[in-house]
């Protein structure tokens, strides 16, 4: 079996990293890599391909820094291009990027399957582009691997079990890497020596939502701004958060640092008191290291941690996000309520393929 893997963005190459490494252990099972190009910065893609010992991409696409539009028309064109080549039986996808639906459409365009893994997850928000991808890439998925039981029922509910895609429930492979890669993380990770990190709160903001609205923006910065005077606040910042922040002359309080690799994230996660992020993955990352988190959006696909007290939506509103830093810090939750499965879902993903 030929198995062709798209990879475009960090969490994608952090699930790819334990999928490829099962894939691997399989003499009967071949897989090719196609890295689209969507994160291009050497700390945003490359360092997660050298540390976490991920297969060098077979085809690097270079397609980044456009429109939605014209950067998923690229990446179809070459993504199709590549696979009338190495005709695969699967193509394999993660999530919910650009890379995602453009390597569904390319595969199911010429009669190939497709592979999705975080199939079913829904923020009930259309006007999220990332809602988009999940929900056109399930509907033409022939093997949809659901993370939580949740992202099954959003599936049922939507009529899947009459549509000819299999439905696993296969836990969530993030959990998979946190499990895997903690003990090399505390090995190989230097940052909270190197930053003289003790008492901190561990934030990202980088979601265009939150960015490209500079209301939305300005709300949160003034939150962490805030915060900043009483806690020490550590932002790993996107690019283009960091351009945005200068080009409109924002006051920033908190202290921001080059974006980190896989390692330095999880020990960051470790130590720190609080985690305040709009990124999907690392709200569930907070969770593995029982750590409470303030979600920087509106709403989340990871409904379970906001039902179990472990997270709470707070949007970009200021006193919201105060008030829930102020509730959070200080509250002790039951982090070992089982979510996310048992840290096997590689295993079940990779099974999957044969049934």
């Amino acid at each position: 079996m030929k198995i062709v893997t798209i990879l475009g963005a960090r969490p994608q190459f952090v699930k790819a990293a334990v999928v490829s490494r099962e894939i691997s252990s399989n003499a009967g099972v071949r897989e090719v890599i196609i890295h689209t190009g969507q994160h291009y910065d050497k700390n945003m893609s490359d360092i997660f391909f050298e540390e976490m010992e991920i297969p060098s991409p077979d085809y690097n696409l270079n397609i980044n820094g456009l429109s939605h539009g014209a950067m998923t028309g690229e990446m179809l064109k070459g993504i199709e291009s590549i696979l009338l080549t190495e005709k695969p039986d699967y193509v394999m996808v993660y999530g919910d990027t650009n890379s995602t639906i453009a390597g569904a459409l390319a595969a199911k365009k010429i009669h190939i399957k497709v592979a999705h893994v975080e199939a079913g997850l829904r923020s009930f928000n259309i006007r999220m582009p990332e809602e988009v991808n999940r929900i056109l890439t399930d509907r033409i998925s022939d093997k949809l691997y659901c993370p939580t039981q949740t992202a099954v029922d959003n599936l049922l509910r939507e009529g899947y079990a009459a549509l000819d895609g299999q439905i696993h429930k296969t836990g969530d492979v993030m959990l998979d890497a946190a499990l895997f890669y903690s003990q090399k993380a505390k090995e190989k990770s230097a940052i909270i020596e190197r930053l003289g990190l003790d008492r901190f709160v561990l934030c990202t903001i980088h979601r265009a939502e939150n960015t490209d609205d500079l209301n939305r923006l300005r709300s949160i910065v003034n939150a962490v701004n805030e915060i900043a005077g009483h806690i020490r606040v550590v932002v790993p910042i996107h690019p283009r958060t960091r351009n945005i922040l200068a080009k409109h002359a924002i006051t920033v309080n908190f202290e921001m640092i080059d974006p980190v690799g896989y390692f330095d994230m999880l020990n960051l996660i470790t130590h720190c008191s609080l985690v305040m992020t709009d990124s999907g993955g690392l709200q569930k990352e907070a969770f593995y290291f029982k750590k409470n988190c303030v979600t920087l959006r509106d709403e989340t696909e990871w409904v379970e941690l906001v039902d179990n007290g472990f997270a709470v939506c707070v949007g970009s509103d200021t006193c919201k996000i105060l008030e829930a830093y102020h509730r959070l810090l200080h509250t002790e939750n039951d982090f070992s309520l089982d979510l996310y499965g048992k840290g096997d879902a590689s295993e079940k993903i990779v099974a999957g393929l044969f049934n």
